[in-house]
């Protein structure tokens, strides 16, 4: 009698048993569902008390686009740039200033951003104002030659007020920038026999930029925002406008509101920017680039699409 030692009791091709599916069931967070109900009460309080308060909600839209807001909206935004340029600049200058051996230039650069950090901003202002208490002419030589009070006007008071006050916390950022960057980095480029502001142009600069954007672009907004104080020097941007439309049309608090959505829609667009520069000089730093606006919308857009074809095939 032969044993057949290949032949089992079962069936030869029956696969082994796999483990059983998981069945996730989703925690429920009720926590998040409570507070939402109770942001959206106290918005909706918050909506409701405005819509019943004394205000001419109407006269909003009809100054939106007048000739002397849109007048303001143009020299706020040139203010800005101006300022802006003014403190990139010179906060480029005295950051390398403060890095620099040189115990005096050292010095200077720290004296200089302790005085306009330590002041408040419209305090500057004021004083730029009225300088002409010390100085009562401007001599420049043969070049220029005037009275104080005629050479410093409105404009120049607010652009050198807003500019040499935002130099000094954009040497403070641009310090930052480029401390962060790797002394190897430095260290090889002086092996290659590059000097040193070739270093800083060509290779610590660039690499700086990534730690620098972030909140140079915060200071746009803020600058933007601080452009409201020249106002008391008389300078007409958009929140002198707005007041002065107020106090003769008879609106001053809906004109302020006016104010306050043109600063909205400004900052929204330098936010706008900020985010396509910042995302510019995070490539080579991060393995993917975050997604833009655009992208995220249309990520979601085909994430329904396909749930909602997924649900219809079911």
């Amino acid at each position: 009698m032969t044993v057949d030692i290949n032949k089992t009791d079962g069936p030869a091709d029956t696969p082994p048993a796999g483990p059983e599916a998981i069945k996730a069931i989703p925690v429920r967070h009720y926590g998040r569902y409570i507070s939402a109900v109770i942001a959206l009460a106290l918005l909706g309080g918050i909506v409701y008390a405005f819509s019943q308060g004394k205000i001419n909600w109407d006269a909003i839209p009809d100054y939106f686009f007048n000739d002397r807001v849109l007048s303001g909206v143009g020299r706020t935004l040139l203010l800005t740039v101006l300022s802006m340029l003014i403190g990139v600049v010179g906060g480029i200058v005295l950051a390398v200033m403060r890095l620099s051996r040189n115990p005096v230039t050292s010095s200077i650069a720290w004296f200089y951003i302790w005085f306009f950090r330590g002041t408040p901003v419209l305090v500057q202002l004021i004083v730029w104002f009225n300088l002409g208490l010390v100085f009562e002419y401007i001599n420049l030589g043969p070049f220029y030659k005037d009275e104080w009070s005629d050479f410093m006007t409105p404009f120049l008071t607010a652009l050198l007020g807003l500019g040499l006050n935002e130099a000094a916390y954009m040497a403070e950022i641009c310090r930052a920038g480029l401390l962060a960057v790797d002394e190897g980095q430095t260290e090889a480029a002086h092996a290659l026999g590059m000097s040193h502001s070739k270093t800083l142009r060509r290779i610590v600069i660039p690499q700086a930029m990534r730690v620098i954007v972030p909140p140079t672009g915060n200071e746009v907004i803020n600058m933007l925002k601080t452009t409201s104080l020249v106002s008391v020097v008389q300078y007409s941007e958009l929140l002198r406008v707005a007041q002065d439309i107020g106090q003769t049309s008879g609106a001053p608090a809906e004109m302020l509101f006016l104010a306050a959505a043109w600063y909205l829609v400004l900052t929204s667009i330098f936010s706008v920017g900020q985010y396509y520069l910042e995302r510019y000089y995070a490539r080579g730093s991060s393995r993917s680039l975050p997604a833009t606006p655009l992208q995220k919308i249309r990520a979601n857009l085909l994430s329904l699409s396909n749930r909602s074809s997924a649900g219809g095939a079911a």
